[in-house]
């Protein structure tokens, strides 16, 4: 990767690793320009990066993964769509405001032979993109449009594959006028009641109502580094204790993590990423993903329509269960 190009997508986290790459560069290009033999030196320097590398990414806390979930390179739900997809129809509009949101995605495909409808978040690369799709802030047309989608397949037995990738629904003054929350409560209690299989993908940011809204599935994945969380760090902190710039120590407390999750039983599948992340090799996250859909999709069209709903259901009301133990004291 070009040193100009590391400069301009380079996390804080990532700064000895680039500075040793950077190195290594220097010193083949020198090597070349004086025709001398430092083959030796560079496997030692390479290896040494490998490491570095592993040794960085294993040891992430919640506030980088968050770093990694949000990078502007990461695939996006429309790149893993057309990767995955053999076809691929994007539809637009919610049939009610007469406008599109740009900002949720959706359509039929085709994956593996099999007509289904793929829908998601979609952020922006770059500024002037991510203003375009509002950064991937969905408006209650973007949550309607869905359920659309949604119905459809559900009309015509197509199974329904959602990736989730935004900081939350769109808080503005218009998406609480057009019934911001009533459009998310809605994909909510239809999405229980859908006949055919469901399988929700965690690609980045997971945030909030934003992504429960497209979130009630028979599955739900999640991307290594991806996060999934009630709120922001940002917004938690500066609504507990009135200061965002301890966003870490909310994102720490808010188990915000894959694995977090995996822990407290609320995630099914856990997707290791390429090393570096998704963007690092958008390549190979697309096949980890491809085939972890494809798993989960057969084991879930030998179930009926019913044990599909029975399943979602119970796994949803798993949410939340804790044991209380009495303190000794008061036994």
């Amino acid at each position: 990767m070009p040193t100009t190009q590391r400069k301009t997508i380079l996390l804080d986290f990532e700064k000895p690793l680039v500075e040793l790459e950077e190195r290594i560069d220097q010193i083949r290009n020198l090597a070349e320009d004086n025709e001398v033999d430092v083959s030796t030196q560079l496997r030692q320097l390479e290896t040494r990066a490998d490491q570095l590398r592993q040794e960085i990414f294993a040891s992430l806390t919640p506030a980088q993964r968050l770093q990694v979930a949000r990078h502007p390179r990461r695939p996006s739900t429309l790149d893993y769509i057309q990767a995955i997809s053999d076809e691929w129809i994007e539809l637009h509009g919610d049939r009610g405001s007469g406008k599109d949101d740009p900002a949720l995605v959706g359509g039929i495909a085709r994956f593996e032979g099999r007509p289904v409808v793929m829908l998601g978040n979609q952020k922006g690369r770059d500024t002037k993109d991510n203003v375009a799709r509002n950064f991937g802030m969905a408006s209650p047309g973007g949550y309607r449009k869905a359920m659309r989608l949604m119905q459809h397949a559900n009309r015509f037995h197509m199974p329904i594959f959602t990736f989730i990738d935004t900081p939350g629904a769109f808080p503005g003054y218009e998406a609480e006028e057009l019934g911001q929350g009533e459009a998310i409560a809605y994909n909510l209690r239809e999405m229980f009641a859908l006949d055919v299989p469901i399988v929700c993908t965690v690609i980045g940011e997971g945030g909030s109502g934003g992504a429960l809204g497209i979130g009630v599935g028979d599955r739900l994945m999640m991307l290594e580094h991806a996060v999934y969380t009630v709120a922001s760090p940002e917004a938690c902190a500066a609504i507990l204790w009135k200061d965002s710039g301890r966003a870490a120590e909310a994102a720490e407390a808010l188990k915000i993590t894959a694995q977090d999750l995996m822990n407290l039983g609320i995630l099914d599948v856990l997707l290791p990423e390429p090393l570096g992340g998704a963007h690092a090799d958008p390549v190979k996250a697309t096949e980890i993903l491809r085939e972890a859909l494809r798993e989960n999709l057969e084991s879930l069209l030998v179930l009926s329509p019913a044990e599909r709903r029975d399943l979602r259901y119970q796994k949803f009301r798993q949410v939340g269960v804790f044991a209380e133990t009495a303190h000794p004291s008061t036994v």
